[in-house]
């Protein structure tokens, strides 16, 4: 059994989507997987949230569990403020994806924004959650210009904590990179102090299962069961220029 968990260094990352992918290309392998979204904010009772995406894209052959819920687009902290509703903690996130982890072969725990966003007034946040379950860390930054220091950031905060940055995984590659893009192929994995492990098409959340699948194969590193070569994107990207 092996739990990830999967980290932004923001919000709108493409977090969702890597998530996919990696639950995609796990099932692909007739892995047993599971998702994990301990709080998911801004969304109603009834409206479709993370979960469901994954489950559109990656496929029904999975197990997703969502332990809060809470209507106002903030951090879970405010958002459980704002509601009313109870609060979510690292013991009761770390018990699901213990019983997840039993009957899986793989569980991934998507947080919620970045590393150090709030769960509750202690400030318990999924670094916590990490550190409590010795899991492993996949950081989803953007592509462009800025991302350096939120990986940079992301990186370090993890390290200090004693967590383990397994890579990084691009969120959303625009069909047309800039030059700071290009570079950041190079420079990510310096500012993650680990490797790439994967570069995301953007618009890749619209695209049919199937093209989903093939994309996700495409993408993401045999670390994950893909086909993704860091160097030969790199050298092909600086090549397009």
């Amino acid at each position: 059994m092996t739990t990830l968990v999967m980290t932004g260094t923001g919000t709108d990352v493409g977090k969702t989507v890597a998530t996919a992918a990696i639950a995609a290309l796990a099932l692909a392998q007739g892995r047993r997987v599971a998702v994990l979204k301990p709080a998911q904010t801004g969304v109603l009772p009834g409206e479709a949230g993370d979960l469901d995406e994954v489950v559109r894209l990656a496929g029904k052959d999975l197990t997703i569990r969502e332990l809060r819920r809470y209507p106002d687009p903030l951090s879970p902290e405010a958002a459980s403020r704002r509601s009313g509703l109870p609060a979510l903690g690292p013991g009761e996130i770390a018990g699901a994806v213990g019983e997840l982890d039993a009957r899986h072969d793989l569980t991934l725990v998507e947080g919620a924004g970045g590393l150090l966003v709030r769960f509750d007034a202690q400030g318990s946040s999924l670094a916590d959650v990490a550190w409590s379950l010795g899991a492993p860390v996949v950081i989803v930054a953007q592509a462009g210009l800025g991302t350096l220091n939120a990986t940079a950031l992301t990186a370090e905060v993890a390290t200090r904590r004693g967590l383990n940055v397994v890579g990084v995984v691009i969120g959303s590659w625009p069909a047309e990179p800039d030059l700071a893009a290009r570079e950041n192929l190079r420079d990510l994995p310096v500012a993650a102090g680990a490797p790439l492990l994967g570069v995301l098409p953007a618009g890749m959340g619209a695209v049919d299962r199937e093209t989903f699948a093939e994309q996700a194969k495409a993408g993401l590193s045999p670390w994950f069961g893909g086909e993704f070569d860091p160097e030969v994107f790199t050298a092909e990207a600086s090549a397009s220029q």
